[in-house]
């Protein structure tokens, strides 16, 4: 994930090489979660569930083998181009111990990062209605109201 210009001045100056030693000499190239290969396309059914190519095998969500029944629409296989990104486990920037960092594909990296992220629509939009109070004129807003109604 891109860095937002905000949080540049958290990360550390050698954040690049961090983030690579992490993501290719500690994780090998794979997912720290799924196992699932870095700048590699992968079918996989959506769930969780994604086809090792190197091992021949279906393997789930956690990277372990699983048995996919012999019968499944072809519909529902869908392939994904996978990068991996550096995380933060902590969600804080400025903590970029080794322990603190972990080599995630797209789809771990936004799981690990959901309640995160539900947290933050959150506060954006408590946020903006809290600046429509203080600022808006209540002639205009209830005007809004009366056409909305």
């Amino acid at each position: 994930m891109p860095i937002r210009p905000e949080n540049r001045w958290l990360y550390p100056i050698d954040w690049p090489l961090l983030s690579d030693q992490i993501r290719f000499v500690r994780a090998g190239g794979r997912c720290e979660r799924c196992r699932r290969p870095h700048l590699r396309h992968v079918a996989h059914l959506g769930d969780g569930r994604w086809w090792d190519s190197e091992a021949r095998c279906w393997r789930s969500g956690e990277g372990r083998r699983v048995k996919v029944g012999d019968l499944f629409a072809l519909d529902v296989v869908r392939i994904t181009y996978v990068v991996l990104a550096c995380a933060h486990l902590d969600h804080d920037p400025g903590n970029s111990a080794p322990r603190n960092l972990a080599a995630l594909c797209q789809r771990c990296h936004m799981l690990h990062d959901a309640e995160e992220h539900r947290w933050q629509r959150w506060w954006n939009a408590f946020r903006l209605r809290a600046l429509q109070d203080l600022y808006e004129d209540p002639r205009h807003a209830r005007a809004r109201e009366r056409r909305r109604g």
